[in-house]
């Protein structure tokens, strides 16, 4: 019995290990579109093969090489599916539908929300994620093929932007990079921004901080001044 035992032990070891990465093999070749699951048909191949993964990996009655097979092909099946998705519009609506506009010019389209099969509850919802809660404030909403709401307030509703109140637009040097980590300079981004210890010591000083060691982070934002978390800092 315990010889049993060691046997099965070991062939489930092994093919877990396999399976493992070949699903890592194969998530690296179906590339960013699938692993975000932008539609409801990524969505469900990449739920099929890490439930194909799973069978090989788990069950012993299941054949091995049977099982990498299907899980391979399934993989090109949807690389396939992908590739005739951007050569021919026409298998791309076929495979990921079109988006759906709900709301033009403030006004619901009943037709389209039976066409979606969408709910007013789950529009409402949706909208207040966005935080919109009127439907009149709302140009357009489009419901998307990965099933969110995109949404374009009427111009009134819309935030106000820099250039609308003719505040500063100017490009930032750099964005906020991190100085010190842990107690650490980090001397690549010291360089990048050409900064020197001595630059970094008097700003530590003017926040009566004496060694760095005592800083557990610091990040230099665009405009030059200086973040700075202590280490025996509470939140």
């Amino acid at each position: 019995m315990d010889h049993f035992f060691e046997i099965n032990f070991w062939e489930m070891m092994l093919r877990t290990t396999i399976s493992f990465i070949v699903l890592l093999i194969l998530a690296r070749w179906l590339g960013k579109k699938q692993l975000s699951q932008l539609t409801f048909f990524h969505y469900i191949t990449g739920i099929t093969i890490g439930s194909t993964a799973a069978e090989i990996a788990s069950q012993e009655e299941t054949p091995f090489i049977d099982g990498l097979i299907s899980l391979v092909w399934w993989t090109a099946l949807t690389i396939l599916m992908s590739i005739l998705a951007i050569k021919f519009p026409k298998i791309r609506v076929i495979i990921d539908d079109t988006p759906t506009v709900i709301i033009k010019h403030g006004e619901l389209s009943v037709q389209a929300l039976k066409s979606a099969r969408l709910h007013m509850d789950d529009v409402m919802m949706m909208m207040r994620e966005q935080s919109v809660f009127s439907i009149q404030d709302i140009e357009y909403a489009v419901l998307e093929t990965n099933g969110e709401l995109s949404i374009l307030k009427k111009t009134p509703q819309q935030s106000a932007t820099k250039q609308d109140v003719k505040a500063d637009v100017s490009t930032p040097p750099h964005i906020p990079m991190e100085v010190i980590a842990d107690g650490k300079i980090v001397w690549s981004t010291m360089e990048e921004l050409n900064l020197t210890e001595d630059w970094l010591i008097r700003k530590l000083r003017k926040k009566e901080i004496e060694a760095v060691n005592d800083v557990f982070y610091a990040q230099v934002q665009p405009n030059g001044s200086l973040y700075i978390t202590v280490r025996d800092k509470d939140i």
